[in-house]
């Protein structure tokens, strides 16, 4: 068996469609109407609860129980950038973890949870940046040394 990817059932998909070409800079694989796949493996679908033979009151928003995940290098910029679309709810500002990597987390116009993260990468490089060894990244991090070496 082989995964597919995800998909994610939108009430409007060409305002989903918009939010996550527009603002979360994805890239269309297949726009077939009411169902358009992106290129990092998900998918929206509008009126997925005719598809299955729910009603749509049986279709949840806000359920907090799951997610998407992008990375970026900028994370500071994309806040910004995403602090200017009034329409973004946020969930959380930026938030640092105990290994290091900061996000955070906004919902699409559905209501489903976005995360946008900075990479490992750009977790790693900031640290050495600032300072701290090899040993001492790869410790914080989490991440094996030959991993932090590779980041350099």
């Amino acid at each position: 068996m082989e995964y597919g990817g995800s998909l994610l059932t939108v009430k409007d998909v060409d305002v989903s469609k918009a939010f996550y070409v527009n603002v979360l800079e994805q890239k269309i694989v297949f726009d077939m109407g009411e169902h358009v796949t992106f290129e990092g493996g998900f998918s929206i679908q509008q009126d997925y609860s005719k598809l299955i033979g729910l009603s749509e009151n049986d279709i949840l928003q806000k359920a907090h129980n799951f997610q998407l995940y992008f990375e970026v290098t900028d994370l500071d910029n994309w806040n910004l950038q995403l602090k200017n679309i009034s329409s973004i709810e946020f969930l959380h500002d930026i938030k640092e973890y105990a290994w290091g990597q900061r996000s955070i987390r906004l919902y699409d116009p559905d209501m489903h949870i976005i995360e946008v993260a900075e990479s490992i990468e750009s977790v790693i490089k900031r640290f050495l940046k600032q300072g701290l060894s090899v040993e001492e990244t790869a410790e914080r991090t989490m991440f094996p040394i030959d991993f932090v070496k590779k980041c350099l």
